[in-house]
C-alpha cells in the first residue's frame, strides 16, 4: 500500500504540554533519534517565540541527518502589514529550514471574532505570506487551524481558505482538528470532501488531530484511509491540553493493521527504545499502560492467561512485543497460578518442581497479604525465589542501623544515619549525612560497603515511591517502598513492606544492592555459620 509520511511536532507541539520542557541540547539529541528511526519531518519549533529555537535551527543545520527534513513553524503575516516586514516571516527565513509550516485560519467564526479582520483579508494573508516563502525557495506545509470546526460552520468559505493556500504554492495542506472534538466518521467524511475541493490543484493533505476527545490516534488513521498522505503528531502524545495524536500508536497502527508504508519500513523497531527516551529526556513518568510500548503493553498477571499466552502468544497479545521493540513480562501477585511463577522463574530451571512452584507462589501470597507487591520489583522476586530454592546467602548482615533528624530554630534540618553490618568475618560501623533518612541511609550502607563490592559504584537510585497499604489504620499503617535502580547495563525494581518508613525503604534498598551484587555474580564472602543462618531482607533486625 502507500507510503504514509510521519510528522513529528514533539519539540514544538509536545513542549505546549503541562510540565514538559526541553532544553536545546534535549531537542537535538531528540532529533537525532528521531532521525534514526526513519522520521519523515521533525518540526524544531517556532523561531519568532525564544532564542533557544533560533539556536536550535543554526545548531540542526551542523546536524548530519539520515532521512529526516526539518521544519520551522511560523503564522501567516499579521494584519495590516506586508508579508515581507512581518517579523514572524522574516524569522522563517532566517530558521533556513527546507520547509517552512504555517498556520492560518479556516473557521470564519476565528476570523471575524479572534483574528478581527475581513474573511478576504484572512486569505490575502495566507496567500502573501505563501508566497513570500515559496519565492525564497522554501517548501511550504499550510496548517488549516480548526480546519474541521471550520468546515461543519462554513463549509464555503474553509474550502477558500484552503485552496488560497495551494493556489498560492502550498506543497500539503493539512486538515487540523484543532480543539481535538471531532469523531472519526467525521475527519473522514471531511477530510475526502477536502481533497475534492483542492484536486484541481494537484495539492495532497495532511492530518494533525488533538486528542480532546481522546479519539486522536482514531481520527489520524481515519483521514488516512480518506486519503491524507501525512499524519502530524507527537511521541508519547504529548501536547496541549489532553495532548496530540501519539505517533507511536499512530505509526504502529498504520504498518501492522493497515498495511501502510511507514518509517522507510525498518523504523518499528526502535518505537519503545524512543517513547522511553523521550519520557526520560522530558523528565517525566512512563506510562505504564500506553500501548505497543509501555511497560505493561504485553504483561500478563492472571494465571489462566498466562498459561494460554505459554501455549499461544496471539491468544492475549494482539502483535509480537519485538516488533515494536517491547518485551513480554509475567507479573506475580495473589492472582497468579502455577503457570505465572513458571514463566517468571525460567532461568531458574524449576519447571518440573511442582512443590516448589506451589511453596513460592504461597509465599507470594503470603507476602502480598502483608503489602507487598512485586509485579513492579522483579528484583526482588527474584530474591525471593533464591530464598524458597535455598541458593540465597547475604553478603552482608545488618547489626544495626540507626536515623536521627534534627531541625533547629531556624528549621535548618540535618539528616544523619548510622549503619553497623558484618561483611564475612569484619565489621563495619559508618554514619553518613543525607537529604532525608532514605538518602542518608543509601550512603551510609554503600560507605559500610565501600571496597568490598567497588561495583556498587556503577548503581544509582533512579525513583523512590512510597504508598500507604492500609490507610484505615491512619498514621500507624503499613508503609510500602518502590526503589528503582539502574546501573550501565539494566534497570531493576525492588519493594519493601513496614509499618516504619524507614524500615520500609531500608528492605528495598537492601534488595536493590543484593540484587546487584548476585547479578554481577559478586561472591559472597566467607563467613561464620551465624552469617550462614541470618533471616530474609523482609525479617532483619534494626534499631530506628
Amino acid at each position: 500500500m502507500r507510503t504514509i509520511q510521519i510528522y513529528d511536532t514533539t519539540l514544538r507541539d509536545g513542549t505546549q504540554g503541562e510540565g514538559v520542557s526541553l532544553s536545546l541540547y534535549d531537542k537535538l539529541q531528540i532529533t537525532q533519534r528521531l532521525d534514526e528511526m526513519g522520521v519523515d519531518f521533525i518540526e524544531g519549533g517556532y523561531p519568532l517565540s525564544n532564542e533557544k529555537d533560533v539556536e536550535y535551527f543554526e545548531r540542526v543545520r551542523q546536524m548530519d541527518l539520515r532521512h529526516a527534513k526539518i521544519c520551522a513553524f511560523g503564522m501567516t503575516r499579521r494584519r495590516g502589514i506586508s508579508a515581507s516586514e512581518d517579523p514572524g516571516l522574516q524569522a522563517l527565513l532566517g530558521a533556513q529550514t527546507p520547509i517552512c509550516t504555517i498556520v492560518g485560519k479556516t473557521w470564519d467564526f476565528q476570523v471575524t471574532d479572534v483574528l478581527r479582520v475581513s474573511l478576504d483579508e484572512n486569505l490575502d494573508m495566507i496567500a502573501d505570506s505563501i508566497r513570500l516563502l515559496t519565492n525564497a525557495g522554501r517548501q511550504v506545509f499550510y496548517d488549516a487551524e480548526h480546519f474541521f470546526d471550520g468546515w461543519k460552520a462554513n463549509p464555503e468559505y474553509s474550502a477558500r481558505t484552503i485552496r488560497a493556500a495551494a493556489e498560492a504554492g502550498a506543497t500539503l495542506v493539512v486538515l487540523c482538528d484543532t480543539n481535538g472534538g471531532s469523531l472519526p466518521e467525521e475527519i473522514a467524511q471531511m477530510t475526502r470532501q477536502a481533497i475534492e475541493a483542492i484536486a484541481p490543484l494537484d495539492v495532497p493533505v495532511g492530518i494533525h488531530c488533538h486528542n480532546d476527545g481522546e479519539l486522536a490516534v482514531a481520527n489520524s488513521l481515519a483521514a488516512v484511509d480518506a486519503g491524507a498522505v501525512q499524519v502530524q503528531g507527537t511521541i508519547n502524545g504529548l501536547g496541549e491540553r489532553c495532548g496530540n495524536a501519539d505517533l507511536i500508536s499512530v505509526i504502529s497502527n498504520l504498518a501492522l493493521k493497515k498495511g501502510y508504508q511507514v518509517l522507510e519500513g525498518t523504523g518499528l523497531q526502535h518505537l519503545t527504545q524512543v517513547s522511553r527516551y523521550i519520557y526520560e529526556t522530558a523528565n517525566l513518568n512512563l506510562r505504564n499502560n500506553q500501548p505497543f510500548v509501555g511497560l505493561s503493553a504485553f504483561a500478563h498477571k492472571g494465571g489462566m492467561h498466562v498459561h494460554a499466552v505459554h501455549r499461544a502468544s496471539a491468544s492475549y497479545e494482539h502483535i509480537d512485543p519485538a516488533v515494536v521493540g517491547n518485551e513480554r513480562r509475567f507479573l506475580v501477585s495473589e492472582l497468579s497460578g502455577r503457570s505465572n511463577i513458571v514463566a517468571m522463574t525460567v532461568k531458574h530451571n524449576l519447571r518440573q518442581d511442582r512443590e516448589l512452584m506451589d511453596r513460592i507462589l504461597a509465599e507470594v501470597v503470603r507476602l502480598e497479604n502483608r503489602g507487598y507487591q512485586f509485579e513492579a520489583a522483579e528484583a526482588s522476586f527474584d530474591l525471593l525465589v533464591k530464598r524458597c530454592i535455598g541458593t540465597f546467602t547475604p553478603h552482608f548482615e545488618l547489626l544495626k542501623y540507626h536515623v536521627e533528624v534534627v531541625a533547629d530554630q531556624m528549621r535548618e534540618v540535618l539528616t544523619e544515619a548510622t549503619v553497623k553490618l558484618r561483611v564475612g568475618r569484619e565489621t563495619r560501623h559508618e554514619v553518613a549525612e543525607g537529604d532525608g533518612p532514605v538518602n542518608a541511609l543509601d550512603a551510609a550502607l554503600r560507605k559500610a560497603l565501600n571496597g568490598r563490592y567497588p561495583n556498587l559504584n556503577q548503581m544509582h537510585l533512579m525513583d523512590y515511591k512510597v504508598r500507604v497499604v492500609n490507610s484505615e489504620a491512619g498514621t500507624a499503617a503499613r508503609i510500602r517502598v518502590f526503589i528503582e535502580s539502574r546501573d550501565d547495563q539494566d534497570l531493576w525494581g525492588t519493594v519493601g513492606v513496614s509499618e516504619n518508613i524507614i524500615e520500609a525503604s531500608w528492605l528495598a534498598l537492601v534488595d536493590a544492592i543484593e540484587y546487584k551484587l548476585y547479578k554481577d555474580q559478586v561472591p559472597v564472602p566467607a563467613a561464620s555459620q551465624d552469617d550462614q543462618d541470618s533471616p530474609p531482607s523482609d525479617s532483619s533486625a534494626n534499631e530506628t
